[in-house]
């Protein structure tokens, strides 16, 4: 089944030509079934991208997923045309007496600053505490991972001597964990990051489990005890040039950006990089669409929150 979206979200053409399967919102009102209702809470500067990118992942499943775009109304977006943001993001204040089977929030390149300072730190606590009630499992990504476990459960970052960027290799932890459920010992994922969260505080903190980690990048993946909170640390829904274009960005920026990490052939930024780490990524949200979302959450909306059914 398909990923439903608006017939003229530019993410339509790019994933069609991908031989995704897409459906007009207009075709999925025809057919006699419940969607899932996602949201997903686009805090990236490349907005667009960024939206092609989950959309592919999400895609990928057997499910038919009604997607909302949402955007923090409290930051003016510089990077994205107002008249896309009109046409097809809403506002938290539009949303707010909704319900959604899951929630996707993202990074944000703004991990350098306190939580509190970011403009729209407040809006997205209550984004993040209306969750608790209105959304059955949301899924965290990268900056907004590192805001999740800070807001839900306390644990802070912690700026790293040098940015992490690169392709690293993680091992899983709890290799019968339900989000985990056809992975690899050992598989390979991107980050982009000035900051960690460390194993040791999510081991320290009840209701936390640690999934997966990386030597060289740390902490991957944890989640609450519930699966109802998944905090994913990395980009697993970057494209192939993703790591590339940010590399050019900072060089021209004249930031002392060191190449990206396993990622170009022979560290040479005039080949082309290969792509890994596509089959983990597909692999982590469908098995969260499925595991965490589509088995547990109530078929009446209304029903949230409810106590979620244990694992067997």
């Amino acid at each position: 089944m398909p990923v439903t979206i608006p017939r003229a979200l530019p993410a339509r053409r790019t994933l069609e030509s991908e031989n995704v399967f897409v459906m007009s919102d207009t075709r999925a009102g025809h057919q006699d079934v419940r969607p899932l209702r996602i949201a997903i809470v686009n805090l990236m500067p490349t907005k667009v991208d960024t939206e092609t990118q989950l959309l592919r992942l999400l895609g990928n499943n057997p499910l038919q997923l009604e997607i909302t775009l949402l955007r923090m109304g409290s930051h003016e977006s510089r990077n994205t045309a107002p008249e896309h943001l009109a046409a097809f993001y809403a506002t938290f204040d539009q949303v707010r007496g909704d319900k959604f089977d899951g929630l996707v929030v993202t990074g944000a390149p703004v991990e350098l600053f306190p939580f509190e300072d970011v403009d729209y730190w407040p809006e997205l606590c209550e984004v993040m505490d209306w969750s608790a009630d209105h959304v059955f499992s949301t899924l965290h990504v990268c900056w907004g991972a590192q805001a999740g476990l800070y807001r839900h459960f306390g644990v802070k970052k912690h700026a790293l001597p040098e940015k992490m960027f690169g392709v690293f290799q993680h091992r899983v932890l709890d290799p019968h964990s339900r989000i985990l459920s056809g992975f690899d010992e050992v598989f390979p994922a991107p980050h982009s990051r000035y900051t960690e969260v460390r194993a040791d505080d999510i081991l320290a903190t009840r209701g936390l489990t640690l999934l997966a980690e990386s030597d060289e990048a740390g902490v991957y993946l944890a989640a609450s005890n519930d699966g109802r909170q998944l905090f994913v640390t990395g980009h697993p829904e970057y494209d192939r040039h993703t790591l590339r274009n940010e590399y050019v960005r900072d060089v021209g920026r004249g930031l002392d950006t060191a190449l990206p990490r396993n990622y170009f052939p022979d560290d040479d930024p005039t080949r082309p990089p290969m792509m890994t780490w596509r089959s983990h990524a597909f692999l982590l949200y469908a098995n969260w669409l499925n595991h965490c979302v589509y088995q547990r959450t109530p078929f009446d909306l209304q029903a949230i929150p409810q106590e979620p059914p244990q694992e067997e």
